[in-house]
């Protein structure tokens, strides 16, 4: 899910959890937090870009700053911040850990990818 947010904007954890991963991949800063009692494996939220405050280890409480947003290292047009779910490689909805009360009740949309090669 691909949020907009200004460079410099705090990334703060969805929820409890320990960092799995605070660096860069492929140029870009990237966080996971694994997050606490979701099962085996369990769930992992990732952001990027994001230049992280925190370190590998870790333990954070949901609304903790994990980092702040990235100039550029994005495919959106506007400056953006993806964030991801994920259990073990499958990916899920975000927005499934949010409570509904923050939930709008709109669709959701899916920006064009750009500069994406379409497979055969």
């Amino acid at each position: 899910m691909d949020l907009t947010a200004t460079p410099g904007t705090p990334v703060r954890a969805v929820a409890a959890g320990r960092v799995s991963f605070a660096g860069r991949v492929a140029g870009k800063g990237v966080v996971s937090v694994e997050l606490s009692a979701t099962g085996t494996p369990p769930l992992r939220t990732t952001y990027e870009p994001v230049s992280p405050s925190v370190k590998k280890g870790d333990e954070v409480e949901p609304g903790e700053v994990v980092g702040t947003v990235e100039v550029g290292g994005s495919h959106c047009t506007t400056p953006c911040m993806h964030w991801g779910l994920l259990r073990a490689k499958t990916y899920l909805d975000p927005l499934s850990l949010l409570p509904p009360w923050l939930l709008h009740r709109g669709p959701s949309r899916l920006l064009p990818v750009l500069g994406v090669p379409l497979p055969a």
